[in-house]
């Protein structure tokens, strides 16, 4: 199976969550042995020769993706939390998404200026979710920091919302 297989994995719900919108539901390619490995594999060979300490995976599908990275390179994990679920002091920071406004949160003693970090979502679509955690991560003062998806809706430009230095990647387009 090579990653561009992937995309055959992903199944599509119309109208969901509203009228109009095409949902990328990527559980049915995590349910698959086979794919999440391939996916897994994918993701962690874009970031082998790059330093990462720390994986910040976003609530909730980015742990997926995160943690299988974060175990491959031998680093840490750090969940981006929605308010309230994490037990130490935290930093937080509110941000617009398709759907209404939220909340991310990061422990503040999560990431250092020695870090090099990676931080991973399953989706990228309009950029607010990433956009708020790329902030808190850069608060906190690491070496490099590096964003990735499984897939990015390109039509929503999701990446402009990040500022031109940062290197993003997504393994598939859409």
């Amino acid at each position: 199976m090579e990653v561009e297989d992937l995309r055959l994995k992903i199944r599509d719900i119309p109208d969901f969550p509203s009228k109009g919108i095409v949902f990328r539901d990527l559980t049915t390619l995590l349910k698959d042995g086979e794919s999440l490995k391939v996916m897994g594999e994918a993701l962690t060979d874009l970031y082998r020769d790059k330093g990462v300490t720390k994986v910040v995976g976003i609530e909730s599908r980015g742990f997926i993706g995160g943690s299988i990275m974060a175990y491959n390179l031998g680093c840490g994990f750090v969940p981006a939390r929605k308010p309230g679920k994490l037990p130490s002091v935290t930093i937080k920071k509110a941000y617009a998404k398709e759907y209404g406004v939220d909340t991310i949160e990061l422990h503040s003693d999560a990431i250092n200026e020695n870090d090099v970090v990676l931080i991973h979502d399953d989706l990228l679509a309009t950029g607010g979710t990433i956009r708020a955690c790329y902030d808190l991560v850069m608060s906190m003062n690491p070496k490099k920091v590096y964003v990735n998806f499984v897939v990015e809706l390109t039509d929503l430009n999701g990446r402009s919302v990040l500022p031109d230095e940062c290197e993003v990647t997504s393994l598939l387009k859409y």
